[in-house]
């Protein structure tokens, strides 16, 4: 997690740029992405921020917060040894899963934090965004590459906030009776509904592949070592599931045929009342889903979203398919097979979550950013529409328990001779 490469969070850079213009570069690209969160934000009344509708879910505010704290944690701290914090209470208030970092407010009970309030966190943001940019400008040249290598995991670390931002919020504002709008404007990505061909399937490359980041710009600990893997002979489809596909199985009966689902997805449909995909709702017979833009029709064309693992894996067995692992979705969209495979939805692969051969977590806390959650997840790939510019990449692991449908999730199917 801690390459030496630039990410596209903030455009090329060359190792021949002189520290100044290295300054101006990474100024440029924190302003940025700072901007970009607050962006998201003013949508939001002060009362939508301090909200918490499940424990999987934080507050705006504490999004914020966070990943204020963690530049201050991980860059300030670390290297200007005059910094006044803010408020020494709060590392306790928003360290998220960084043991070694120090305690910290138990998830669920972030909603609980009504002070301090939006203005607070405005100014705290403020006060470690001076000390960041103080250190940007100033870093000793001999201690600028460990410097900025961090500060680009900060602002990757940031957008991934971003993303969290907009889903977590969609998920609170599902909850209200009265169906409120994130953005009254907003509209599906262009360039993903439309009719799709029936038989959409094409081939894959076969044989030993390689496969993971190879360390051209920035990558996240858990998309290395890159490492070669066998891929069968195979198809994939193009595009993703449509809703129109997804309905067919809604009234075939597919959220009531036990044998379509794993044991687990089964128990998930009884317990907690499965009958469409998340978001989606009844309204005078028709099926509408609740949007960024609030709540809408149901559009046959557009892919499928808000769908867990399990849905996933059930569609794909009564579509007489299967959902692709990791490797082969990354060698599909390497090879440019498939059509829509970033900007709308995560895409479910049927690939747990684990390391790579050789995987090696980064020493301290920032080791922990990764490497601690492999265990009981399944991949996705790909990207969202709630996806930052620029954040997306071919082997980027995104990685949820198998019940999660908060997320902008959807799938592709895969078959075999």
């Amino acid at each position: 997690m801690a390459p030496t490469a630039m990410s596209s969070v903030s455009g090329a850079l060359s190792r021949h740029q002189t520290i100044e213009e290295r300054r101006r570069h990474w100024l440029a690209a924190f302003r940025t992405v700072r901007a970009e969160t607050e962006r998201r934000a003013s949508f939001l009344s002060a009362e939508d921020q301090i909200v918490q509708s499940m424990a999987d879910a934080s507050p705006t505010k504490w999004h914020r917060a966070h990943v204020t704290w963690f530049y201050e944690t991980f860059l300030v701290r670390e290297h200007e040894k005059s910094y006044v914090p803010f408020d020494e209470r709060f590392p306790f208030l928003f360290n998220s899963y960084y043991v070694a970092a120090g305690p910290r407010h138990a998830r669920p009970q972030r909603g609980l934090i009504t002070r301090p309030n939006s203005e607070e966190v405005m100014r705290y943001r403020a006060h470690v965004d001076a000390a960041v940019e103080r250190l940007i400008e100033n870093v000793p040249e001999d201690m600028a590459p460990r410097f900025f290598e961090i500060l680009e995991i900060g602002l990757n670390h940031e957008q991934q906030h971003q993303e969290l931002l907009l889903t977590d919020i969609l998920h609170a504002f599902a909850q209200n009776p009265t169906n409120p709008s994130y953005d009254s404007n907003w509209q599906m990505p262009r360039g993903v509904t439309g009719p799709r061909e029936v038989n959409d399937f094409v081939d894959v490359p076969s044989g030993i592949q390689p496969i993971g980041h190879d360390n051209a710009g920035f990558c996240y600990d858990n998309e290395l070592p890159r490492h070669e893997a066998l891929i069968p002979r195979m198809r994939i489809a193009r595009h993703l599931v449509t809703n129109a596909q997804w309905l067919a199985f809604i009234e075939t009966d597919g959220y009531r045929t036990p044998s379509l689902w794993l044991s687990d997805g089964w128990a998930a449909v009884q317990t907690d009342g499965w009958e469409a995909p998340g978001y989606w709702r009844q309204v005078d017979g028709t099926w509408h889903v609740m949007t960024l833009g609030g709540l809408r029709p149901v559009d046959p064309a557009s892919p499928v979203l808000h769908v867990s693992y399990y849905e996933a894996d059930a569609f794909a067995r009564f579509a007489g398919k299967h959902l692709p692992s990791e490797q082969e979705w990354e060698v599909s969209a390497r090879a440019g097979l498939i059509a829509d495979g970033f900007g709308m939805a995560w895409q479910w692969t049927r690939s747990a979550y684990l390391s790579y051969p050789g995987y090696r977590a980064a020493e301290g806390a920032l080791g922990e950013y990764n490497g601690k959650f492999m265990s009981g997840q399944m991949v996705l790939r790909g990207s969202s529409l709630a996806t930052p510019d620029g954040h997306e990449r071919l082997t980027y692991r995104n990685f949820f328990y198998p019940s999660a449908r908060w997320q902008f999730s959807s799938l592709r199917l895969a078959e075999f001779p």
